[in-house]
Parts: C-alpha cells; sequence; structure tokens
C-alpha cells in the first residue's frame, strides 16, 4: 500500500492569519527569540516566557483553518492509513479542519506540560495564569508544551520512522530551515515541494549548496492555499 509522509510549516496557517517567526514583519522582528523561545529564557524569566505563550494562544483562538488545511484533511479520509501528517507547526488548525491523527513535531499551543511527571493536559485558548496544577501530579510546575531552544524535540523520531514507511515526500510551507527537507527528498524517488519561494540550501559547514526545490522531483512555487488543489491531484493519484 502506498504511503505519504507530509511536513508542513509555518506557510501552511500563515494565510490563515497566523504570524510566521522569520518573514518580514514576523515575529522575530517584535522579540527575541532568546528570550522567549529558549530554555535559557525560560530560566531567566518564567514570567515573560509565560505572557509570550499566552499571546500566541490567544491570537489562535479565532483563527480559521484554509484550503490547504482542508485538502490534507480531505486526502486523509480519502486514503485512511496511508498518510503520515507531520507538521512543525504548534497551533491546531489541521484538527480544525478534521485531521485525526497529527504528529506536532515541535508541540501544542492549546496544551500545558507538566515539569514533574511530564503529563500533558489540554488548556485550549486560555491563559496559563500560575495556578494551574497537573490533573495527574497536582504539581504547580508547569509551563508551554512547546518544545524550546536548547531542549530536545522527542516528537523527531516520527519523522524516520514515516521515512522507513511512505513512498512519497511533500513539503509544504516549510523554507528548510529547522528541519532539512532537502536530505529526506533525497530518500525518495518522488517527492513535492510547495513553497512560494525558492530557498537556499546550506551545509553544515554553512556554504550554499543549491536550491532546495531542486532536491524534489516536483516543485509547485506557490502559497499554500494557491497550491491545495494541485497538491491534492498529485497525491491522490498517486495514492489512488
Amino acid at each position: 500500500m502506498k504511503k505519504v509522509m507530509f511536513i508542513s510549516g509555518a506557510g501552511l496557517s500563515a494565510e490563515s492569519g497566523i504570524r510566521t517567526f522569520r518573514d518580514h514583519d514576523g515575529l522575530w522582528e517584535q522579540y527575541d527569540v532568546m528570550r522567549v523561545c529558549s530554555v535559557q529564557g525560560w530560566e531567566d524569566d518564567r514570567e515573560l516566557v509565560t505572557r509570550f505563550y499566552n499571546a500566541r494562544r490567544k491570537d489562535l483562538a479565532d483563527k480559521k483553518p484554509n484550503a490547504a488545511h482542508y485538502a490534507i484533511a480531505e486526502l486523509e479520509r480519502k486514503f485512511p492509513g496511508q498518510i503520515w501528517n507531520l507538521t512543525q507547526n504548534v497551533d491546531d488548525l489541521l484538527e480544525k479542519a478534521g485531521c485525526r491523527d497529527v504528529v506536532h513535531l515541535h508541540g501544542t499551543l492549546t496544551d500545558l506540560r507538566c515539569e514533574e511527571c511530564g503529563h500533558v493536559f489540554d488548556i485550549g485558548y486560555a491563559e496559563q495564569n500560575g495556578h494551574d496544577a497537573c490533573p495527574m501530579c497536582e504539581s504547580a510546575l508547569v509551563r508551554h508544551n512547546v518544545v524550546m531552544f536548547g531542549e530536545a524535540a522527542p516528537e523527531y523520531r516520527r519523522i524516520y520512522e514515516a521515512l522507513a514507511d511512505t513512498d512519497l515526500f511533500v513539503a509544504i510551507g516549510t523554507s528548510g530551515q529547522v528541519i532539512d527537507i532537502a536530505s529526506l527528498a533525497k530518500e525518495y524517488e518522488y517527492s513535492v515541494l510547495i513553497n512560494p519561494k525558492r530557498e537556499e540550501h546550506v551545509t553544515s559547514f554553512g556554504s550554499f549548496e543549491k536550491y532546495i526545490d531542486e532536491y524534489f522531483e516536483h516543485f509547485i512555487q506557490k502559497n499554500a492555499t494557491a497550491a491545495a488543489e494541485e497538491m491534492l491531484g498529485l497525491v491522490g493519484r498517486h495514492l489512488g
């Protein structure tokens, strides 16, 4: 049975109004990343980091899925058991679109995590107010459930599980600066990249090698929503 691995990034949700970090007018222009999204920043000022994630959670509450989210959900429904849906996004728009089995590689914004027992629990779009306690062990040491710079991302193991189980790779809305999608594409005979602009692939030595799209068999140079129908056709024909 043919299967596909999706890895999506910030570009998937940008057209739903969720601000990206690296683009022009992105969050990094407003915040010092190391103060709000790193282990050191968390240790230095837990209150500041908590306010940052409270604001991200509040902003997410009214956001709606776009055509690309719905396209992935449609493929899940049409081809059950054939889709690995991995996302770098911490929002819940894939779930809002109807996806049932989403792997959040960098965590989930609508959850908190207990620092004592590791239990993850849902708080929706509410603020973490300092009075939250773990429903499992009752510890007051709880934090956002988003992976920070300087700590491990345990769900990355799912990438390699999917790699061994799929024959089509689709990368959508990701620059390849966090997860090396170019190297992943090399492992597939057929792969699809969806991104509105060409991104440089920089080697581990810091030198430009070639554009990331050159590693993919098919490059759809469009925004995620504009590419949704074409993606449906490509993936549907492969899996069908």
